[in-house]
């Protein structure tokens, strides 16, 4: 079997600033929580924990956090939350990648100025609950955000709003992970209702590299192995890439995962999210140059 690696692929900037905050407080000493999960990959999480990380649920948050670093973790959090964490006494460690920063900054603004937002993206993912917080926290801003999470809503919900809101000033932010081509078609859906509305560009530069190294390594291989978090939204993406460009493709977390249907290709293409470590990558695609299945991991029972 022939691997070949995309060309990008792995720990993003803001992943490994957020990474290596996280290990550089641990070492400080004194307890170090984050408040959600740092970012979405299973390894680094329980990577982090056995160096004494304690993750945060923000539904049961701990009354004193005094004396506690709650470090912020890279899908960013709300405003309203991180006034509460101060409350409770913790010394914040903003690890909030710069782009998804940006993306809130931008929020903020178009609030204040009375856009309403349309926001694209996954109506539960941490980065776009954050997003929102930094509309609702203007004074008096009523429209909040109106969340899409994939294309075929687009049309929809702007033709609900147009009805009682025809001449409302629009704006569209994206999700930093979303694609450039879903993020393009659901700005299309809009504005057939508001023509004039305002697209932010905030999709990060990391993603679309990310995704279209994939559809450059899709055109050289005859399956797809995608390494990464099934809780991170840039790596399903990735795996729903390489499925549109009618590959064989599987989502992995570990080696330990990789199906044994994969031995019955000459050539797969490795690629992963951008919060998948080095050492994964390379334990996968160790894996898959395995020549004959019995030698290539089974999943677990």
């Amino acid at each position: 079997m022939k691997v070949i690696r995309a060309k990008v692929l792995g720990f993003c900037m803001g992943v490994r600033r957020a990474v290596d905050m996280a290990e550089g407080e641990l070492r400080s000493g004194g307890r170090v929580c984050t408040m959600g999960p740092l970012i979405h990959n299973p390894q680094v999480l329980e990577s982090l924990q056995r160096q004494g990380a304690e993750i945060l649920n923000e539904d049961k948050l701990p009354e004193n956090l005094a004396g506690v670093t709650v470090i912020i973790r890279a899908h960013g959090i709300s405003p309203v939350l991180e006034d509460e964490l101060k409350k409770r006494g913790a010394r914040i460690a903003d690890a909030t990648c710069l782009r998804v920063k940006a993306s809130q900054m931008k929020a903020r603004t178009l609030a204040a100025k009375g856009y309403t937002l349309f926001l694209a993206g996954e109506k539960k993912h941490g980065e776009v609950i954050g997003i929102q917080g930094y509309a609702k926290g203007i004074p008096n801003y009523a429209p909040g955000c109106i969340v899409i999470a994939e294309s075929g809503e687009a049309e929809h919900a702007a033709a609900d709003f147009y009805r009682n809101n025809p001449t409302a000033k629009t704006a569209l932010i994206g999700q930093t992970t979303i694609s450039t081509e879903e993020y393009r078609t659901i700005g299309e859906g809009i504005k057939k209702f508001f023509p004039a509305l305002e697209i932010a560009d905030t999709i990060c530069g990391a993603t679309r590299d990310r995704q279209e190294a994939l559809r450059k390594l899709c055109g050289e291989v005859d399956a797809v192995i995608v390494a990464g978090g099934r809780e991170s939204a840039n790596t399903r993406r990735l795996l729903a890439i390489a499925q549109a460009q009618n590959k064989p493709a599987w989502l992995v977390e570990s080696s330990a995962e990789i199906p044994i249907e994969i031995a019955l290709y000459n050539t797969v293409g490795l690629c992963a999210g951008a919060s998948t470590p080095d050492e994964t990558i390379d334990a996968i695609e160790s894996a898959l140059l395995a020549t004959g299945r019995s030698e290539l991991p089974q999943k677990p029972s």
